[in-house]
């Protein structure tokens, strides 16, 4: 078991040690085995998959939205595009392309909201969404601990 409160600040960036599955569009998106977990106090793991593990024409560049991490840098969205090639999902990934330095090993990976998803994977269990729509924590069942992002956490 992970307590989210034993995560720590500044965010950790760890190897994920199970295989992603993202699916969009009526089948898998993006597969992976090297994603990359981001580990912050009061949060649920936010998974980044390396873009080569997207399926071709998943990710379109978003409009020009940025958002900025105290930690990370400037961020960059991705519209995520389905299987089918009909069901997008508007400005539903991110990616930093030029990190700061303590998270290079970042640059490029894409993290997704998974609530905006048909469903995400690590290893066989479905995840269930951070709630709230700034973060894009990825809950299993082995994750405890009261989460940030619901009504009223905001400012804790």
């Amino acid at each position: 078991m992970e307590n989210v409160w034993d995560y720590p600040r500044p965010p950790a960036l760890v190897p994920c040690t199970r295989r992603v599955r993202i699916e969009l569009g009526g089948a898998v998106i993006a597969d992976s085995t090297r994603a990359l977990r981001i580990l912050e106090t009061s949060h649920p793991p936010t998974i980044y998959v390396p873009p080569g593990d997207f399926a071709p024409g998943a990710l379109r560049a978003a409009d020009a939205r940025s958002t900025f991490c105290e930690w990370k840098g400037r961020a960059t969205y991705w519209d995520v595009v389905g299987a089918d090639g009909v069901t997008v999902a508007q400005a539903a990934g991110w990616s930093y392309p030029d990190p700061v330095p303590a998270y290079a090993e970042l640059r490029d990976h894409v993290a997704v909201y998974p609530g905006r998803m048909e469903r995400c994977r690590l290893d066989e269990e479905t995840v269930r969404a951070q709630e709230g729509d700034f973060y894009g924590g990825w809950i299993t069942d082995d994750i405890t601990g009261r989460m940030k992002g619901g009504p009223g956490t905001w400012g804790w």
